[in-house]
Order: structure tokens, then sequence, then C-alpha cells
């Protein structure tokens, strides 16, 4: 057994070595136990147990007990080791494990188990904690971890070499190489074989909340609005669709506040203090897919309770996207678009007999869009095409519908193209992009020729347990102070994987304060 050990920790060394994780490894497993090592080679302190599995990023250590099955992370402070947290995954038989110190610096744990049921678990923060169960090749004979990447290596019996996203946020997999009789020499041999390929590097900006999750797993949440309170702004509300079951309304902590079972609501949007005979009126809508319509929402001005007012036809066949404004008169406008490419501008009117949609002008894109936004200050439309871009229109009712290409897909833009929203404060005017394809969030000048202001993605909150933001569908900004950790404007995103542990998605709150830090902060 004890020849067995050290065969094990000599090859997890040698991974160790090629991974391309480490400067220094001040850890040596052996018969024995965990030794800590002076540079020279001196033992300097051990701790005795049988580990076969086991690795180390710089002075922490993570080793699976082959006696008590436990999980111990363990440090080195100054000549001695220490114990930092045993605890034991519950339902896993680990038959590899790999540490991975992501671009945040945050320590995560890969545990692969030998059936391919596996677990992901975030090491800093208040205590190691599950990030999701994972889905891995079985019957993995090696593992290993290039940081640098954010990539994980496994050789499979039977099948070859795999590489796979170690980010949660991402799924990515390919077979490298196949091989049969791949064990830990084949992967110690590809891997020094072929130098270490560097991610690109984005911002990583840790969100400030959650939303509770939705009910239900699957492709759910969508859509967010951002509600400002008139007088007591720490009172707002974000309006978020359920495209599965209705429109949800939560409070600046992600507390559901509101359930509206109005069905299937993709997209929603609202415009505040319109005017409607000698009535100020803060009116929501959403698309409804299975009636193709519009559903209007009013939100009570002093304590934002939202409520159905109408449904209103469109006329078209697959209604997706939706956005508004307030026109000239005071009243709401909605731009609402079709998956066949086309668009069309209603007016919002009331008359005795209630509610009308009354059009006013359409167009069309080559291809399906989604995502738009209305910036009344400049009278433009911006609205994504999902696979080409985004356009610009001039947003007045009355206009020519011409639209032009303002941006195209580019390293900065990937499709899908998602949410839209304008940031404006001050001298800034900003248009945000979500940019679904790498997962990232793009920012323009709003003016012509819109040049790039910058990326950044939403990575993990590891102090309070909310993991990172990806495959974002919508998204909303407010430059409105609201206080607390957003007196420069919230921005809400839609998460499509929502891990920490895994739940229904949900929606991701950033103060843009974060984003002013990261990329706009002058020189």
């Amino acid at each position: 057994m004890i020849k067995k050990v050290m065969k094990t920790s000599l090859i997890a060394g040698l991974l160790l070595a090629l991974s391309g994780a480490l400067t220094a490894q001040p850890f040596v497993m052996d018969g024995k136990g965990l030794q800590l090592r002076a540079g020279d080679g001196r033992e300097l302190d051990r701790l005795p147990l049988r580990a076969k599995r086991w690795d180390q990023r710089g002075d922490q250590a993570l080793l699976a007990d082959a006696n008590s099955g436990e999980l111990l992370w363990v440090e080195a402070v100054g000549e001695r080791l220490r114990i930092k947290r045993r605890w034991q995954p519950e339902g896993l038989e680990i038959e590899c494990l790999a540490l991975y110190r992501d671009a945040q610096g945050l320590l995560q744990a890969l545990l692969l188990g030998d059936d391919g049921r596996s677990q992901h678990w975030l090491l800093d923060g208040p205590a190691p904690r599950l990030i999701r169960p994972w889905a891995t090749p079985p019957k993995p004979q090696a593992c290993a971890v290039r940081d640098a990447e954010a990539q994980l290596y496994v050789a499979e019996e039977g099948v070859g070499l795999w590489q796979i996203d170690a980010d949660a946020e991402r799924e990515g997999r390919r077979l490298l190489q196949v091989d049969p009789a791949a064990d830990a020499k084949t992967l110690s041999a590809w891997l020094a074989a072929h130098p270490v390929q560097a991610a690109a590097a984005l911002p990583l900006l840790p969100p400030s909340a959650q939303t509770a999750p939705v009910s239900g797993y699957g492709d759910a949440a969508d859509d967010p609005a951002i509600w400002v309170h008139p007088r007591q702004p720490a009172r707002s509300l974000i309006l978020g669709t359920n495209k599965k079951q209705g429109l949800l309304v939560y409070d600046l902590q992600g507390r559901q506040r509101q359930f509206l079972a109005v069905g299937r609501v993709n997209n929603v949007d609202l415009r505040q203090d319109l005017r409607y005979g000698g009535q100020r009126l803060d009116l929501a809508v959403a698309t409804q897919r299975d009636e193709s319509a519009l559903v209007l929402f009013g939100i009570a001005r002093d304590s934002g309770r939202v409520r159905e007012l109408a449904r209103l036809p469109t006329g078209l066949e697959d209604v997706y996207g939706v956005c508004s404004l307030r026109n000239d008169a005071g009243r709401l406008e909605v731009l609402v678009n079709d998956k066949d490419g086309r668009v069309r501008q209603f007016e919002i009117l009331r008359d005795p007999s209630g509610w009308q949609a009354v059009l006013r002008r359409e167009f069309r894109l080559p291809s399906q869009p989604e995502g738009c936004v209305v910036d009344e200050a400049s009278g433009q439309l911006f609205i994504g095409e999902e696979d080409a871009g985004i356009w610009r229109v001039a947003a007045a009712a009355n206009a020519p519908a011409t639209p032009e290409r303002a941006i195209a897909l580019s390293e900065q833009l990937h499709a899908d193209v998602e949410g839209l929203a304008v940031y404006r404060r001050g001298g800034e005017a900003l248009l945000v992009v979500s940019s679904q394809g790498n997962d990232s969030y793009a920012l323009y000048d709003l003016a012509p020729p819109h040049r790039p202001r910058g990326s950044f993605r939403i990575g993990i909150n590891a102090a309070a347990g909310i993991d990172g933001a990806s495959e974002t569908d919508g998204l909303e900004v407010t430059s409105a102070n609201l206080g607390g950790p957003y007196r420069d404007g919230l921005l809400v995103v839609q998460d499509g994987r929502n891990n920490l542990p895994r739940s229904p998605q949900n929606f991701k709150l950033l103060p843009w304060s974060a984003v002013v830090q990261s990329l706009l902060r002058k020189p």
C-alpha cells in the first residue's frame, strides 16, 4: 500500500508541475503523510495520514483522507501545517481531485467521482460551499487544472483525454485525444507537449445581491426592469419575467414581493411619470407569447404595487422583445418585435372603454431581434439583431423607419446579442449590452461612432455566497441614486446558470460604482 501511495504521489507531483499552476511546491506526499518542506528540501512539519488523492496551490493543499473519507484543507503557516477545514462531501466517492484558483484569486476544488457524478466546491469564504453538482467523464484516471486557462484536463479510462471548462459559469468540453489506455502518464505527456494557452481576461466584478430564484428549473428567468420609487429610492423595485409563468417583483435585497401569474411573458420594460388626462402614471409592459399580446401593468406610485391593467393584441405571430418610451404628449409608446424580424410601434391610449394599443409604424430587421432600448434624450432606438449586431433607428413614431447598423459583432460583442440598456449621468452616456456568447457585458459610447468602452464579467461574491452570472438574456440599468451601494446607480442582469448552490435561474445586482472603478475611471 505504501508503494502505491508513493507512486500516486509522484504522478500527482508531475501533474502539478506540468499544469503550469505553481511556481513553488512546498508540499510532498509520501506513504507517511503530507510533508512541508523548506526550499533546501528539509522537512519542516508533517501531517500523518493516508491520502492517494490530493492537490496543492502555493501554501494551500487539499487531501482526501483515505481512511475517513474526509476532505482536509491544509495550509502552511510559517514552518507548520494547519488544517483550515475538514468536511465530508455527501454522496461522493472521490476518484480524482484538483484545485483551481480562478481569475478572481478564489480557491476552488473539483472533485471527480468514479461514476461521473462530481462536485465543484468554493473553498474561500466563510466555509467550503458546494457551487454545483457536476457531470464529468466516468472512470477518471488522472486530472489536473491549468489555472491560467481555466481548464480541467481528465484522463478517462477506455476513452482518452478531455478538456473541460473549470469555470462554473461555462460548460464547454472537448475530447482532445482518443486513447483507451489513457492514464496519468498519458495526461502528463500531453500537458508537457502543449504549452499553457492563457485565456483572455476580462475584469470580474462581484455582485452585491441576487434575487430569489424563480420557481422551477430550466430556461425561465429572462428580462428585468427597474422601478425607482419617486420619494424613497431605497424602496425601489425590480420587475423580472419568468417566461414560463409570469411577472415577479423584487426589492433591492432580492426578496420576492409579488408574483403575477400572467403566463409566458418574455421581456418587460417600464416608464414612469406618464401623463394620462390629469393623472401621473407609472406603467410597465411585457410581451405575452401565448397570446402574441402586450400585457399592460400599472405600478402604484406610493407603494410600488403592480397590477395588470389590460392585454393588448399586437397582430404579430411570435412576439419576443419589447421596449418603451414616453412620447412628446407624455404617453407610453411600445416597440415590440417578432422572431421573423418585424418591429411594430404602438401608442398606448386610454378612453372610457379602457386601454388601447394604436399602431403608429412598422419596420423589419434582416433576422431575429430581441433586446431593445430607447434613449429619449437623443431620440434614438437601439435594437439587437441576435446573430448580427445592433441597429440604430430614430425613435419617434413619425420619423422614417430606416435602420442603420450601429455596432457589429466583434471580439467585444459575441452572438447572441441580448439585453440592451442606456446609462446616462452627468456627461456619461453609455449603451450596455449583454454579449451572451462570451458571458460578458459590453459598454459603448451612446453617440456615434459608438466607441467601445470596455467589457467585464460578473464573478463570485465569496463573502456573501453569491455566484457569478452567465448566459445573460435581459439586463437593465438605472443611473438614479438608490442609496447604499447603489448611489451611482444599479445594473441588474439575468443569470442563466445560478450556482452556489445549483438553483433555478435568478437575477444578479451589481453596483454601477464597480463598473466605474473597473472600466470608466479616468487616469
